[in-house]
């Protein structure tokens, strides 16, 4: 009996006289079983237990509407057609039954409540902090921020690129360097984009590193410095000899992994002497007091901005911050936000300088990176805005004080004190057993950093206040020694105070109520473009559904209050939530381990071509380091192969977009004893389950290397095929896109990392995990990031999505995503040409239309066709790649088919405008696709000046009306005035 027959068959009997009956309770648990476990498909399922359903975009009348479409009764039929049966799972993934909301939600609260909540005062640049109420439900929990895309399309993204632009003013002020990017990943990787920066700058073979950085900052400084096969030396300061002039740069710490703050002004003269470049790492909160880098002299400055208003999250994400001095500009690693102009000579913002970026210059690229933490850096930029300049330095002085106050009673009781000058963190030499700190901290639930050498860290943060520090005490067995006498200057660094002012700009000094704040918010939300307004078809991207059931977790405090450092016992629920991740993940993807700890798909790219290095050197091969790439590859491929050390060699394509599996084994057999591995993408870029993958992988490994597939196109192979079973060793796998980790308007990502058994000693390590863990690979060439296990608090997203979808979901979920796009193929094929298409004449989950002739009958390119979509209400496709003059269409599972008929619909009339243009309807150069977007600013006009009606422009088709239009905040942006005109902060 169906749920609906079931439930039609109580209503029924509900109008009958009441008869008292005797119910077994088999019986009753059949019926809960039957509603709980209703058919996830038909269209009899209820809706208040059914998940699958709910992430669907088509129901079970629309996907028969789109299977006639296409010709075809069923969605095994189109399957059949289109994954070559040679590669199709046949098994059973051994994932739990799925759970309705409620229920999921239910059990990862169980799992959560096995994490510890206690004090963390560990530090290492990770600390507690406060995070606005006001931000969190308005910004943090908002799907107006969290789902939207990259800010490529300009016109429909003002309002983040505003938010990034007041980040970037902020860590500019803060500093006191004039360009700063929209953040990084963490603190590590920072510190790793600074080294690549001084090795391009430079070419010199050398980097020293304070002896007082964070541990893990070191570690991964070492990781990513052996790609560039740079040498690093970590040393003290004063031991540091530059006068070879063969060092690159130099980076210390300010104040210092101890908590010391030492005047660097002998160091950074002594480098600069020699032409080395140096590099801070530093505490923005710290800076609010002290003398700023850009004050200094130094060249670049980095850091963690979590404590300024972001969860500690076990590790993450975060918001990386990174800035630099004129000359470094042009070769910032990642995001960075600058004004412009409009086509109406009004201001604008976009991304500056994106010719560096790996999309364009591939192997070239200043860096990898592709998800750049942008909602992290957004909540960062908002506190700044709520508490000003003065509110900083309050909580600054603040803390600061109770560091003094702590001080003072812990030196008065006899303890010894390691810093002679610190801001937030002391380290500590008891003159007691560390067993019995380490006992009455635990009786206070309280974490300490614990040294080698027995001394006693302990590093103080916003969310503390007096009675906290009385623990602290009572921990060291000391009196308060602190009266209502005692007079401390907090703000006394002698020549190291800070005498410049910070946060000028007026943006920074008038949102001091939440009622201001919460209407700025809003205005930028406004003018954004998100998936709460409509589909972001982008190819590679896969912009889907992010319940809100999935995110409800990343709330919690007990997932959001762990410090990445506390000790395993206060995180066996992080260790619940991974270990299940990894089982499924390797169900899903038929490896045999996953590692968590890369926090975004390029570094995962990166961590897995490291992988593949530590195992040819490890078998006495350290020659191969030749990898094979197709032209078609996604940039980030090239840019992280290059940092990973290897030897790029690119293969062609042939008539179909496929790989060349003729010239791939010349190379594969040109370069037979030093070929490292072959990359590849699967479906491929051109949007096609390409017959020959097996193939590939088998000539490649015949000739020694290894297979790396960029896991980018997961969502086409969920529950149909598994990467690990047709021949790829290692992948990996983007959590912010196929496992509904939103995008966050450019971040947070999530990239782990799958590898078959023999490549599972190789993963990433950590150096502040214990050393027998689990988690810390035999054979591993080093960590990737500066947390364990990357950005862990959001991990209950793709957590809740398996155990809400189930097996049979996960299937169903990738068989509608193949669905939607060869239906928009179907419909647009008569109007576009579809370049790509597999042997049986389907798509994979994304498709290539080709416009480009576009360009000689009607001055049309694909920019143009892109901007014209934002009149109708859509953001665009991915545009010219991985073929030039297309645009690359991906529709996700989540959209229904009448939303796929509108954005089809709208391409379609816009070929008609098109045709316009070709017949001379239309000029060439003056007609609504070159004008598009047609913003508000339109209406200023007293008189409409354009060849054609204000309606066709504003209104183009009958679902775009006055009471549903998405307006454009700006005319098109001028992108070369943009770069010739840089600018990069808030006046």
């Amino acid at each position: 009996m169906t749920v609906s027959a079931l439930l039609s068959f109580y209503a029924r009997r509900s109008i009958r006289p009441y008869r008292l009956r005797t119910v077994s309770f088999e019986q009753c648990r059949r019926t809960l079983h039957l509603l709980d476990q209703s058919d996830a498909h038909g269209a009899d399922s209820n809706p208040a237990y059914d998940f699958v359903r709910r992430h669907l975009g088509p129901n079970e009348r629309q996907t028969k509407e789109m299977l006639n479409k296409l010709g075809l009764k069923t969605l095994d039929e189109l399957i059949e057609k289109t994954v070559p049966s040679g590669i199709k799972y046949r098994g059973t993934m051994n994932i739990p039954e799925a759970l309705s909301e409620h229920r999921a939600l239910k059990e990862i609260e169980g799992i959560a409540m096995q994490n510890e909540v206690w004090r963390s005062y560990i530090g290492l640049g990770y600390n507690d902090c406060i995070i606005p109420p006001v931000i969190q439900r308005n910004l943090f929990e908002n799907p107006g921020w969290y789902t939207q895309y990259t800010p490529y399309q300009a016109e429909l993204s003002q309002g983040r690129l505003e938010s990034l632009l007041n980040y970037q003013t902020a860590v500019s002020d803060i500093t006191a360097l004039p360009y700063a990017n929209a953040s990084l990943l963490d603190e590590g990787t920072a510190a790793g984009e600074a080294i690549a920066m001084c090795f391009r700058h430079t070419k010199r073979p050398r980097m020293f590193l304070s002896d007082q950085l964070h541990p893990h900052v070191i570690e991964v400084a070492r990781t990513r410095a052996h790609g560039f096969r740079t040498e690093i030396e970590v040393l003290p300061v004063d031991k540091m000899d530059f006068s070879k002039k063969d060092v690159a740069g130099v980076i210390f710490q300010y104040p210092d992994t101890t908590g010391n703050i030492s005047d660097p002004s002998n160091l950074i003269a002594r480098a600069k002497e020699h032409g080395t470049v140096v590099i801070c790492g530093s505490d923005l909160l710290a800076l609010c007091l002290l003398k700023p880098p850009g004050e200094m002299n130094v060249d670049i400055c980095y850091g963690n901005s979590q404590r300024l208003g972001v969860p500690l999250g076990f590790g993450g994400p975060h918001a990386a911050f990174f800035s630099c001095a004129e000359p470094f500009k042009r070769d910032l690693p990642g995001r960075l936000i600058g004004l412009t102009i409009d086509s109406h000579g009004a201001k604008a913002y976009r991304l500056a300088l994106q010719t560096r970026e790996q999309h364009i210059r591939q192997e070239k690229a200043t860096s990898n990176i592709c998800t750049a933490q942008a909602l992290l850096a957004n909540m960062v930029a908002m506190y700044c805005l709520y508490h000003g300049r003065q509110g900083l330095r309050n909580i600054a002085i603040k803390i600061h004080i109770l560091t003094c106050d702590l001080a003072e009673s812990v030196k008065a009781g006899g303890h010894s004190i390691k810093n002679e000058i610190f801001f937030d963190t002391l380290k500590v030499k008891p003159n007691m057993s560390v067993d019995e700190i380490k006992q009455r901290a635990k009786e206070k639930r309280i974490n300490l950093r614990y040294y080698d050498n027995g001394s006693i860290g302990i590093s103080l943060d916003e969310t503390m206040n007096e009675s906290d520090v009385t623990d602290l005490k009572w921990i060291f067995n000391v009196e308060n020694t602190i009266t209502s006498d005692t007079v401390i200057d907090p703000r006394d660094f002698g020549n190291l105070t800070r005498r410049s002012r910070f946060l000028n700009a007026e943006i920074f000094n008038k949102y001091r109520s939440e009622t201001k704040l919460m209407r700025y918010m809003k205005h930028l939300e406004n003018k954004d473009l998100s998936l709460v307004h409509s589909m972001i078809p982008l190819g590679s991207c896969t912009m889907k559904l992010n319940a809100s059931a999935e995110l409800i977790p990343c709330s919690w405090a007990h997932f959001n209050r762990i410090h990445p450092f506390s000790p395993s016992s206060q995180w066996k629920g992080y260790a619940k939530l991974i270990n299940d991740l990894d089982q499924y993940l390797c169900e899903i993807t038929g490896y045999d381990k996953i590692s968590f700890q890369p926090n975004s798909g390029a570094q995962g790219e990166y961590a897995g071509l490291r992988v593949i290095r530590a195992y040819h050197e490890h078998r006495g091969e350290p020659q191969r380091q030749v990898v094979l790439i197709p032209i078609s590859a996604h940039g980030t491929n090239f840019a992280s192969a290059t940092m990973a050390g290897l030897k790029i060699e690119k293969i062609q394509l042939d008539k179909t977009g496929a790989v060349d599996m003729k010239h791939l084994k010349q190379l594969a057999e040109k370069f037979k004893d030093t070929l490292a591995c072959g990359i590849v993408t699967y479906p491929s870029t051109s949007g096609v389950f390409e017959e020959t993958v097996r193939e590939l992988c088998d000539i490649v490994h015949h000739y020694g290397g290894q297979i790396y597939l960029d896991g980018a196109n997961m969502n086409a192979q969920v529950g149909l095929c598994r990467p690990g079973d047709y021949g790829s060793d290692v992948s990996h796998l983007n959590l912010h896109k196929t496992f509904c980790i939103p995008h966050g308007g450019g971040g947070p990502g999530m990239g782990p990392i799958g590898v078959k058994k023999h490549l599972v000693s190789f993963l990433p390590n950590h150096p502040l995990l214990d050393k027998d863990s689990e988690f810390n690979p035999k054979h591993s060439f080093g960590p990737v990031s500066s947390a364990p296990f990357g950005s862990a608090s959001i991990l209950p997203i793709p957590w809740m999505y398996i155990r809400m979808m189930g097996a049979a979901g996960l299937r169903r979920a990738t068989e509608t995503a193949i669905l939607n796009a060869n239906y928009i193929a179907k419909r647009l094929e008569s109007s576009y040409k579809v370049l790509f298409r597999g042997t049986n004449g389907f798509a994979a989950h994304e498709f290539i239309i080709d416009v480009s002739r576009f360009k000689e009958r009607a001055n049309i390119e694909a920019v143009d066709i892109a901007k014209r979509l934002q009149d109708y209400g859509f953001h665009a496709p991915t545009v010219s790649w991985p073929v030039s003059g297309s645009l690359m269409i991906e529709p996700t599972e989540s959209e229904d088919k009448d939303e796929l008929d509108r954005f089809c619909d709208a391409l379609i009339e816009i070929r008609k405008e098109i045709s316009q243009i070709e017949s001379g309807a239309y000029d060439k150069k003056n007609n609504p696709l070159k004008n598009a977007p047609h913003s508000q600013h339109v209406f200023l006009h007293e008189k409409w000046l354009l060849p054609y009606s204000l309606q066709k422009a504003v209104f183009p088709i009958d679902f775009v009306t006055p009471d549903n239009k998405f307006w454009p905040s700006c005319g098109r942006v001028n992108d070369v005035y943009g770069d010739k005109n840089l600018k990069c902060r808030v006046d």
